[in-house]
């Protein structure tokens, strides 16, 4: 295909704007470098993308779901944005060995990594040439920053089409720690011949591990590169061709000569044609010649069967002014195997909702595919990439409409996710699905049935999988002693099972009573997980170490039984109803943040010198924060405590055991907001085991907006009165 190509290199490229840098998924440092390949894509190593991600430099596994935050640099101005993996080379040993490098390794093979960008791309820039590394050849590398004043110059000493190692010149800079995955940059050729992957360094001091001081007999500014050769053939054979050219239609392709006679009867005028193929190119990442010429249909027909987003991209262009055409188009693509549901643009946007969505959510989605599409093959892969990828070949769904257009099985997947989203992301979702449905030419009615499928799924989900919850009301009645009342909530509302609510019991009993409950009903309905126990209490209760009730060994239940700590088996978490509805004006904040509890927004005081006023601004300030976590010394978290709960925030997590920076807290601010409870009660059970390691005594506020406290039951006379 002559007229679409893959390569657009220019041998005036400038080689600092080719320089890519790769920062941290946290932050904004830089961790290394990359190189564009294409208009859309870099390359850098592997390593450097595990470094970025936080993970050990020579990880072998695929970070499909993970993106990776990358830095263009143009000729006047940085852009940031994220970039995705689309082809991976993990590093590995070079004899061959199992494994992967290790200390004692100075060479390995792979450790190459492609990204896609996502959001921006790099077609402003000229792209370099590439050729082949060889001995002698002046090179340049550069920092990962890109600074001007960062270059490094090196000459190759071998390279044997596997590993070139360059020595550096005596003076100006060094190759170090950040140039890992830049260009070697051919100063004569003006090309890149390969990246930079490794640095030989001084020998360290065997006992203190430092460096020895710097001897005449010592390897100075020695590093090596992968050579263009190697990276050529490692990506091709990791199925990366399409990097290099454009690719072939099959002949044999059914849908080819339809589609050719479809591009000459739609797009007779070369001038319309024309505009058409450069924006397809332009979605697509195909460059396409600037001489006003215009691609014969036989062209045009190629990419559309060979690239697998180019008839989308097309139909999505050509919806609006060329409506005729739409279904004879995707009709011959219908009898391709090659082109896929999704145009670039729809792709990238689901991939960043699907991003947006809580992981917890995101964890589920096999589940949704199986619940949307029970019919359905099994899904291969485990990553969200590879299930969407298997998604776009499916199918519509078995029911159709008079006119036998179908729902794709991709778009009732995700109605089935959205039915399970917070609002917000829900909206944004089902907004993505009637645009596709729009472009397709669905009727709007066979989607909003569909999205009435996963509305009722998703509450029979709902009531099928919350777990039961117990509720208990606990009152003290003396030093140890306690009155209980206790409901149980199945998912058909609260029922009261106490039949004793004025007799005092010890916290060892009243930990037997609701061990009894709380064991009952797991045991009834194990698959929706442990019972929650929500303990009812004033706002002096809040720090009653009920969770801790039961025993710690044997001698507390007999020589034959097993402890039974309360909050070690069984999520436990409190709520105060007296400070719940002091404010009542504070609700609608309160189902508010509710709504949004899946944005696992955090707020954390941590400052004991912040008193009411300050907590009271700071919570009015960020409406939108659905948990607080509170840290600070004994004197002043009780006032916070309380002032986030009287203010309606749902979840409010403190340590009541830790006068200083908690453990516990650290630990569980990490966890999803709506696994916090589980989190909480796995925390309690290992610090029951190595309380060294787990020293904190965590506890958890929950109000729950979709479920009422039983507070008229609250308010019944007790039996006895």
């Amino acid at each position: 295909m002559g007229w679409f190509s893959r390569s657009d290199r220019s041998a005036a490229a400038d080689p600092r704007h080719c320089v890519v840098s790769v920062l941290e998924s946290s932050g904004s440092a830089s961790v290394g470098a990359g190189v564009l390949l294409t208009r859309d894509h870099l390359l850098t190593c592997a390593h450097v993308v595990n470094d970025a991600l936080g993970r050990g430099p020579f990880d072998p596994r695929r970070p499909a779901e993970r993106t990776v935050p990358v830095a263009l640099h143009g000729p006047a101005t940085t852009v940031r944005c994220e970039a995705r993996i689309a082809h991976w080379v993990p590093p590995r040993r070079r004899d061959g060995s199992p494994g992967s490098p290790g200390d004692e390794d100075h060479e390995w093979l792979g450790d190459l990594a492609v990204l896609r960008l996502e959001t921006v791309s790099g077609r402003n820039v000229a792209l370099p040439q590439w050729l082949p590394m060889t001995v002698g050849q002046s090179l340049r590398a550069w920092h990962s920053t890109g600074l001007s004043h960062s270059f490094a110059d090196v000459r190759v000493k071998t390279c044997d089409e596997t590993v070139g190692y360059v020595d550096g010149d005596a003076t100006g800079m060094a190759i170090g720690p950040s140039y890992s995955g830049g260009p070697l940059w051919s100063v004569g050729d003006n090309a890149v011949v390969g990246i930079v992957a490794g640095h030989v360094m001084p020998p360290n001091d065997p006992h203190s591990g430092r460096p020895l001081p710097h001897s005449s007999q010592h390897i100075a500014r020695r590093s090596w590169g992968i050579p263009w050769q190697r990276i050529e053939a490692e990506l091709r054979a990791a199925g990366g061709a399409e990097l290099f050219e454009a690719p072939e239609p099959d002949p044999d392709d059914p849908a080819y000569d339809l589609m050719v006679d479809l591009v000459d009867q739609h797009l007779p005028m070369s001038v319309r044609r024309i505009e058409y193929a450069q924006a397809v190119a332009d979605q697509c990442g195909y460059n396409c010649p600037d001489d006003r010429s215009a691609p014969t249909p036989e062209e045009f027909a190629a990419l559309l069967l060979s690239e697998p987003r180019a008839l989308a991209a097309l139909v999505e262009l050509m919806r609006r002014r060329e409506p005729t055409a739409v279904p004879h188009l995707l009709a011959a693509g219908r009898l391709s195997a090659v082109p896929r549901l999704l145009s670039p643009r729809e792709h990238r946007k689901l991939m960043r909702q699907l991003d947006a969505l809580p992981a917890t959510l995101r964890a589920r989605l096999p589940e949704v595919v199986r619940a949307a599409l029970p019919l359905a093959a099994a899904v291969p892969g485990e990553s969200t990439k590879a299930v969407l990828d298997h998604l776009e070949c499916l199918p519509g769904d078995s029911r159709t409409d008079a006119d036998g257009l179908r729902v794709p099985g991709l778009l009732r997947v995700v109605e089935y996710l959205a039915a399970l989203a917070p609002p917000a992301l829900q909206g944004s979702l089902r907004l993505w699905t009637m645009s596709v449905v729009d472009r397709l030419g669905i009727p709007a009615t066979s989607l909003v049935e569909r999205r009435t499928d996963a509305e009722e799924w998703a509450r029979a989900e709902q009531e099928r999988t919350a777990p039961a919850r117990v509720t208990a009301q606990v009152e003290r009645a003396g030093a140890d002693s306690y009155r209980l009342r206790v409901w149980c909530d199945q998912g058909d509302g609260p029922r009261q099972t106490s039949v004793d609510a004025e007799t005092p019991r010890s916290g060892a009993a009243a930990a037997r009573e609701l061990l009894d409950v709380l064991d009952a009903l797991y045991r009834a309905a194990p698959d929706r997980g442990r019972p929650v126990l929500e303990l009812v209490v004033d706002r002096d209760g809040l720090n009653l170490p009920a969770d801790e009730w039961g025993g710690a060994g044997p001698c507390a239940f007999g020589a034959d039984e097993l402890p039974g700590v309360l909050g070690a088996e069984f999520p436990v978490v409190v709520t105060c109803p007296e400070l719940l509805h002091r404010h009542e004006r504070f609700h609608p904040d309160w189902r508010h943040r509710w709504r949004l509890l899946d944005s696992d927004a955090l707020l954390t005081f941590d400052d004991p010198t912040q008193g009411r006023g300050e907590v009271y601004g700071a919570v009015l300030a960020d409406k939108d924060a659905v948990r607080v976590a509170v840290d600070v010394p004994f004197r002043s978290r009780d006032e916070i405590v309380q002032t986030c709960l009287m203010m309606g925030v749902p979840v409010v997590m403190w340590d009541r055991g830790r006068p200083d920076r908690s453990h516990a807290l650290a630990r569980l601010s990490t966890v999803p907001v709506r696994a916090l409870p589980e989190g909480t009660r796995a925390y309690r059970a290992m610090s029951l085991g190595s309380p060294s390691q787990y020293p904190g005594r965590p506890v958890l506020a929950w109000s729950d907006a979709d479920r009422s406290v039983p507070r008229l039951q609250l308010a019944e006379p007790r039996e006895n009165s």
